[in-house]
């Protein structure tokens, strides 16, 4: 999948926890299309910046309770959700203005990120440049969360962390 996919999927992923059902996303999101004017809206920036001000008006026009709940209303300005936000804020952009990085959210501990321009687009633990993959075969193989941490110069409380997202996922 290349990247750009992964950063829609990652934000259509945050409409999804909002409660937004999937009927109401697939017309908002070909609106936000048109009236930002990409094909991969939901992969720029414009879409965090103008994106509440787009899905507000369309939801209203439409009585899409929905969509106007993901859309709040505060001091007059047009805002998303704190749960969309908070993914929103997750996303790094490029100059050119598309996601260039995401932050994954399942982590508490490790700041795990994917970008396709290291490790090949692998989640990756931030500071050390560990890859998850790496983290998680090593504790699999056997490998003391103690010595995993050494090796590879990442706090132990993040190899925890990593290792039971990991887990958890597969389980």
């Amino acid at each position: 999948m290349p990247f750009i996919g992964f950063a829609e999927a990652y934000v259509l992923a945050a409409f999804r926890r909002a409660g937004v059902p999937l009927q109401r996303i697939r017309p908002a999101v070909d609106v936000l299309r048109r009236e930002i004017g990409i094909a991969y809206a939901l992969a720029s920036q414009r879409m965090f910046t103008d994106g509440a001000e787009v899905l507000f008006d369309y939801a209203e026009q439409r009585d899409e309770k929905d969509l106007l709940d993901l859309v709040v209303v505060r001091t007059g300005q047009r805002q998303f959700s704190d749960l969309v936000r908070d993914y929103l804020r997750r996303i790094s952009y490029g100059t050119d203005g598309w996601a260039n990085e995401l932050e994954l959210p399942s982590y508490s501990e490790a700041r795990v990120i994917v970008n396709p321009e290291v490790a090949f687009g692998m989640p990756i633990v931030t500071g050390a440049g560990a890859r998850v993959e790496d983290l998680v075969d090593r504790f699999l193989a056997g490998d003391t969360v103690a010595d995993i941490a050494a090796d590879f110069d990442v706090a132990a409380s993040q190899v925890e962390d990593v290792i039971r997202v990991a887990t958890r996922t597969a389980a």
